[in-house]
């Protein structure tokens, strides 16, 4: 019988990048699940109390209209274990049903800034690691390999708490041929683009009139765009820009790597956008250390997904993968 691989999809990003790797791994059964969420989480999903997490009921249906649209093999949740091999995207938030399992952690993007929240976390460690959002990736040490973006974030976890012999630099599905986006049919060309974030809903703050007013100032004369982030509230963020920013232009969907392929100068915040921007050239504002943003962006292979898939075969083949 063929092994099987449970893939625990999430964002767009997140659930693009696991089909990417599956791709390579013909050889074996494997199954795909919307992000979950076990107990009195699961009860919360149901009031709306988590739409600002990547197991919110927005995101979840979306990825689950993807992998139906691409014709994959759906799991909900996992429930056909069991599994010989978990890949997933997060290990901030570990399901019951795949604690044990051997596993692959996949990075998906840039981590959140350390807050207060996260050093609490560190500090306490009877809290959950996602009460610092994604800022404590890979400190679970429940996988056997952690794929990452590039030898600069090796350094990054290292420095974090993850074990050095478990982290693979394999590059990142999604980021490792930004080149691929200067083909595009997107329209505009030659303006000053701002990709906005979810920080508001993520419950962290931010100043969202004083980022319109950032970009209105550094674009001058030249057209300004703003692609809204898929996870905030679309409505409200259309109103304030529309309000502080007259005259831009504004997306709620497209494709915002073929936006900033497109663009001159790329404006955002705490978003993996800005390592798009870097590896096409761009003139890229961040909130993020932008020397340390350089050292991190994901080495340009254009082989992250079979790089990642080789390890996934090495631990499926391997009598003691651990």
């Amino acid at each position: 019988m063929k092994k099987k691989i449970f893939f625990i999809c999430g964002s767009m990003n997140q659930t693009t990048q696991m089909h990417q790797i599956a791709r390579h791994l013909d050889a074996y059964d494997h199954a795909f699940s919307p992000f979950y969420v076990d107990g009195f989480d699961a009860f919360l999903k149901k009031l709306g109390m988590i739409e600002f997490t990547v197991a919110g009921n927005k995101l979840s249906n979306r990825c689950r209209d993807y992998l139906r649209d691409q014709g994959l093999p759906i799991d909900e949740r996992g429930r056909n274990r069991p599994y010989d091999l978990v890949v997933t995207c997060s290990d901030v938030y570990l399901q019951k049903n795949i604690r044990g399992n051997r596993m692959v952690l996949v990075q998906e993007g840039v981590t959140d800034p350390e807050t207060f929240m996260c050093h609490l976390v560190n500090r306490f460690r009877f809290l959950p690691l996602w009460f610092a959002g994604n800022a404590l990736t890979g400190l679970s040490d429940a996988y056997q390999v952690f794929c990452v973006a590039s030898d600069g974030y090796r350094d990054f976890f290292i420095k974090k708490g993850v074990r050095p012999e478990k982290i693979v630099v394999t590059g990142m599905p999604n980021f490792d041929n930004c080149r691929q986006y200067s083909s595009n049919t997107f329209p505009y060309k030659g303006y000053v683009l701002a990709c906005t974030s979810a920080l508001r809903e993520t419950l962290q703050f931010e100043n969202r009139r004083a980022f319109i007013q950032k970009a209105v100032e550094i674009a001058g004369p030249r057209q300004l765009i703003f692609k809204l982030h898929p996870g905030e509230k679309q409505r409200r963020a259309t109103q304030e820009i529309n309000k502080y920013a007259p005259g831009a232009m504004v997306f709620s969907s497209g494709n915002a790597e073929e936006m900033i392929a497109n663009c001159d100068v790329l404006i955002t915040r705490f978003s993996s956008t800005a390592l798009v921007g870097l590896a096409l050239g761009k003139k890229t504002y961040s909130d993020f250390n932008m020397d340390e943003m350089r050292r991190l962006t994901p080495v340009q292979n254009g082989a992250a997904a079979l790089n990642i898939a080789n390890v996934c075969r090495r631990l499926l083949e391997s009598e003691d993968p651990c």
